[in-house]
């Protein structure tokens, strides 16, 4: 179980983190902090594709899926490879094209995890990984181009103010799936007469940390730049990303043993 949701998690990252670069202007953002967070996808999908494959041997339809899971994670390893020698050469065009293919990639892996006959449970499963991917993607890339302007404090501030408003919109986003899905479990516990009260706990944790802790720091950061101080902006998003982390591995060990994503 650890490994599937190890590997569930590192497509979750891989897409957000790839959707994110893609959104970022190459304009306004020097070429490094693509190619060296390309090597970064590079190593988590490397991560993701030997979880998948220490797994043990499950139903025949359950090891042709990670089968097809493990392949396509390392396709993605070797093109975020491509695109890294791509963005070196100062290829840009050639660089985000291999970065939608990476995010299309680990979207695609995540997402293969859903087999929820009711339709109802499959779409709330494919919007959790949706969301979840970008809210882990948009706040750690913020991290990491707000870290990047300590190494070139030349670069004009709209990249990294963007990121912040799409990790606003994508804090939303994730608090509407994860509600329902919340409100969903609540009434299903409700008609089985059974609701643990442990439940309850760890879903006030998840929303704590991982949401509101989440957007109050995405507030914070977004004053700080207009101070303007970068330094003290990424050092606050250190902190969000590891509240979102800690949220979003919650969500996941309690999705895991619940019919509704919360």
């Amino acid at each position: 179980m650890f490994s599937a949701l190890l590997a569930d998690f590192l497509f979750r990252l891989t897409f957000g983190v790839a959707v994110a670069m893609a959104v970022t202007s190459s304009r306004l953002v020097t070429s490094g902090f693509f190619r060296v967070h390309l090597w970064v996808l590079l190593g988590a999908l490397t991560l993701a594709a030997l979880a998948l494959f220490s797994l043990a041997p499950q139903s025949a339809e359950a090891v042709s899926i990670n089968r097809v899971k493990f392949w396509m994670a390392v396709t993605a390893a070797i093109i975020s490879y491509v695109g890294a020698v791509a963005w070196l050469y100062e290829r840009p065009r050639v660089g985000k094209t291999a970065i939608g293919i990476v995010a299309y990639l680990a979207f695609v892996c995540a997402a293969q995890v859903v087999s929820s006959e009711d339709s109802w449970v499959a779409i709330l499963e494919v919007g959790d990984r949706a969301t979840g991917g970008l809210l882990l993607g948009f706040v750690a890339t913020s991290m990491l181009l707000g870290h990047w302007y300590l190494n070139t404090p030349t670069m004009k501030l709209e990249p990294l103010r963007r990121l912040i408003i799409l990790l606003v919109i994508a804090v939303l986003a994730r608090m509407v799936v994860s509600g329902a899905g919340a409100w969903m479990q609540t009434n299903q516990f409700n008609h089985s007469g059974e609701f643990p009260p442990s439940w309850v706990m760890f879903l006030v944790f998840r929303w704590l940390t991982g949401l509101v802790g989440t957007l109050i720091l995405a507030g914070l950061t977004w004053q700080t730049l207009k101070i303007p101080n970068t330094q003290s902006a990424t050092g606050i998003l250190y902190a969000a990303v590891v509240l979102t982390f800690i949220g979003e591995l919650t969500s996941q060990l309690m999705s895991a043993e619940t019919m509704y994503p919360v």
